[in-house]
């Protein structure tokens, strides 16, 4: 039987923006992948239908300033695409993952086209974090649309 874990998204103030449940299907010291399912209403998002019941399948890292959401559909669990979030780096505590999101995201789709989302934001969200964060986020967007830039493409599962 696997672990169920709150996940807890964070704006810069600390305060809770979202909260689900999900399964952990791997644990490492640095990383943890779970399973989740979509829950909110039916969203249409820059060409892709996110459904009440999508499976998600998330890995959030404590040492990199990302996580990774891999979409799947409610009905054939087709492949959506990858939602990724540049966030500081989650914290992991016992049935809890939280991150601070940082309002910069790229949404890749199954044929490899990437779309960076929330640039405007993210500017606004700026001027609240030192140097280093903002150059580091900027990396870590980066390092996200090369490492969906690989030949073999990214899959979590």
């Amino acid at each position: 039987m696997s672990e169920t874990v709150e996940v807890l998204k964070l704006n810069l103030a600390g305060q809770e923006t979202w909260r689900y449940t999900g399964q952990v299907l791997e644990q490492r010291p640095e990383a943890i992948i779970i399973e989740a399912r979509f829950n909110r209403a039916d969203t249409p998002f820059h060409g892709i239908l996110l459904g009440q019941g999508d499976r998600f399948v998330e890995i959030f890292y404590n040492d990199r300033m990302y996580n990774i959401f891999e979409i799947h559909d409610r009905a054939d669990d087709h492949l959506k695409g990858w939602y990724c979030n540049v966030c500081r780096p989650a914290e992991f505590h016992p049935g809890e993952i939280a991150y601070v999101d940082l309002s910069l995201d790229l949404l890749v789709y199954p044929d490899g086209r990437q779309l960076v989302l929330d640039e405007d934001e993210f500017a606004v969200q700026a001027k609240q974090l030192s140097e280093a964060e903002i150059k580091n986020a900027r990396a870590a967007l980066l390092a996200l649309q090369e490492l969906f830039r690989q030949p073999n493409g990214f899959h979590l599962v």
